[in-house]
């Protein structure tokens, strides 16, 4: 996803400001472990869930179970958005 549309994303209120801290561990590091999710966001676990909530529910970053590690995600919903020009639409 581009910073533009991770940001539109944000401004419209589906997803948390500090989701881009997210993404951008995952990217780098494969997974995350979700015990450092709060460290990475710099704020308490709880509100460290409510962020990764919000990614899981829109599909942009998975895990196999609740205690696993997350994923990047690249739902074909949108992979128009994500990467434009890549499959006709």
């Amino acid at each position: 996803m581009s910073y533009a549309k991770l940001q539109d994303a944000m401004d419209t209120g589906s997803l948390y400001p500090k989701s881009t801290a997210i993404l951008k561990a995952i990217l780098f590091r494969g997974e995350l472990p979700r015990a450092d999710v709060p460290t990475i966001v710099g704020t308490t676990a709880r509100q460290a869930r409510r962020i990764v909530s919000k990614l899981l529910d829109a599909e942009v970053i998975t895990s196999e179970s609740p205690r696993k590690p997350l994923r990047i995600a690249f739902p074909a919903r949108l992979a128009g958005r994500w990467m434009p020009g890549l499959l006709p639409e």
